[in-house]
Formats: structure tokens, sequence, C-alpha cells
């Protein structure tokens, strides 16, 4: 609340009885949240990706717990590798009633699209996680391991499905074919849902997700987890070897985290980082990092720009070496 303070001059007391005195009526700042106020948080691919997933399993720990006073849109946004989400967002400058999750898509779509953001631009309130990918071929592949699959690859160019373009969804395949000696043409969908599809119809040769996005159909034998890109391979994966068991360690994992727009007020970035903090400490919050195989990795406010700032910077000069963007 701002308090003003008003200092009369001594003559000026006596014409108080002669004359009204025009007294201005103090601004008070209006309490934020505000429970009248919707808040419209952003998913920004489809429904049944990692974003969606993680943004759901927050509002629901959010409800369950009482933490938000008022009523939580969700949309799912999708769309130019999340900048038409992130671009929905951006245009909510200055108000604390946007907000939207994040992934790796975050940082790497502005480095290959001409998007008016960039991820520091937007006011941070914390990474919550980090994760890392699994590469899968069709259950019914003759391909049984990631061995394989290499020696394949490199006899008969194969097609690699993600979500999104230019993202970790790409960086991952790319660096790890690079490093084993075999060339893949890259296929781009919106959504987990679609690219699991494609494999499933035999469109597309494999593809890279989130393995709790996926681990249902990796149980079913639907799918078949050949390799995981992370330093160690969840207790969910069972005996599936890392890249770097196999020799290619590409030390790339996606941030999972929470923005509001840019320029959101002080007492909003507050009151999420407060929020967030509860959120991380639930058992369901526990139990998702746990069926989502993700690592809890959590920094808050401006160390989570500086995470952002250092990310994108490693991502472009990764992007930049494989020739993906200039």
């Amino acid at each position: 609340m701002t308090h003003f303070h008003t200092t009369l001059k001594a003559g000026a007391v006596a014409l108080v009885a002669a004359a009204p005195l025009a007294v201005a009526t103090p601004v008070v700042a209006q309490q934020y949240p505000d429970p009248g106020e919707t808040l419209d948080w952003t998913i920004a691919f489809g429904p049944g990706g990692g974003n969606d997933i993680m943004a759901r399993t927050i509002v629901e720990i959010i409800n369950t717990y009482d933490l938000y006073p008022g009523d939580i849109a969700l949309e799912n946004r999708a769309g130019g590798s999340g900048a038409v989400g992130w671009g929905h967002l951006y245009g909510q400058s200055g108000s604390g009633y946007g907000i939207s999750t994040t992934s790796g898509s975050f940082v790497t779509t502005p480095l290959q699209a001409d998007t008016p953001w960039d991820p520091t631009d937007f006011t941070p309130v914390a990474l919550l996680a980090t994760d890392d990918l699994v590469l899968v071929v069709n259950g019914s592949s003759e391909i049984q391991n990631i061995d394989e699959f290499i020696s394949y690859a490199q006899e008969n160019p194969v097609t690699i499905a993600g979500t999104g373009t230019v993202n970790v969804d790409f960086i991952v395949p790319t660096l790890f074919a690079e490093a084993a000696g075999f060339e893949f043409e890259y296929v781009s969908f919106n959504s987990m849902a679609d690219q699991t599809t494609a494999l499933l119809s035999e469109s597309v040769d494999a593809m890279v997700g989130n393995p709790g996005e996926i681990l249902g159909l990796i149980d079913s034998g639907d799918l078949r987890a050949l390799v995981y890109s992370g330093s160690s391979t969840p207790e969910a994966l069972g005996d599936v070897p890392t890249m770097g068991d196999v020799g290619h360690d590409i030390g790339v994992s996606m941030p999972r985290g929470l923005i509001l727009p840019p320029d959101a007020p002080e007492e909003a970035q507050q009151f999420w980082i407060e929020t967030m903090q509860q959120v991380v400490e639930t058992p369901e919050w526990a139990e998702y990092i746990a069926t989502n195989t993700l690592t809890p990795t959590v920094l808050y406010g401006e160390e989570f720009r500086e995470f952002l700032d250092r990310t994108q910077t490693g991502f472009g000069e990764v992007l930049r070496s494989v020739g993906a963007i200039q």
C-alpha cells in the first residue's frame, strides 16, 4: 500500500474554517492476486505433450491446495514450435494475469524464427525441472537395440520425429547422429500425440520424446526404447543405455519452468515464486517428477533468467555448429 503525507503551512491552517479544503484521496495499489481476475494460462503446445502435462499438473496442485484465489483458464495455443503461445503471452506485457510453462522450444524457437521476444524478455518465476529424451522405434520394428539402429541408419537414412522444429527434440538426435555417424531427416509435429500416431502408423522410422509422455506405450510394447539422452537411465526405462553408455554423450537437457509476461508487476512475480515454492514441496509434485522421469532442478526469479540466458547461448552455439541456424 502506498501512503501519502500532506504538510500544511501554518498560515493555511486559519483558512480551514473559512473554506473547504480539497483533499486528494490516497491511491491504494490493487492487491495481487485479485480474486475477480481470471488467470490466463497459456500452454504453447497441443494436448498430451510434456508442456501440457506439466502445466495441468501444476494447476491441479494449485487448486488442490487453494493456492490461487481466482479462476484459472488453461488454453492450448499450439503452433510455430511454441511461438504462437509465447507470442500471446508476450502481448500481455505488464499484466500479472498471464502465465505459461516453458520447454526447450522456449529457448530455441527465437534462435531460428523471427519472434519479437527472447526468453529473457519475460518475467521469470522459476525453473522447476529439467528432462531428457528417449529415442524409440515402433514396437513391431525389426530393430531391437541402439547398435542395430545405428547400423541400419548408416546404410539407410532414417526419419526421426519430434515436437517442434529447431529445438531440443531436434538438437538431441542431431548431435547423436553426428557422433554416431549416420544421417536422418527430422520430421516436426505440433504435439506428441501426432508424432506418436505417425510412428505407430510407420510414417516415420523413429521419434524422440520425454519418457513420461510415452512410458505407457513402451511398457505395452507398442514402442521400443533404444537409448536415453540423460546422464543416467531412469529406473522406469530398465536397462535402456544412455547415449554416454554407447560412447556418444551429448550433454543437453530441456529446461521446464514458469514465466509471466514481460514487465509483470513485482508483486505478481513474488506471489508466483512463493506459490511455486509451495508446489514443489507437495507429494503430488514429487510423484509428477518421478512419473515423468524428470530431474528436480529449481531456480527462482533472476537466477532463472540467468539460466535461460546461458542455455540459449549454449543452444545457439550447438545449432550454428551443425548449420541449423546462421
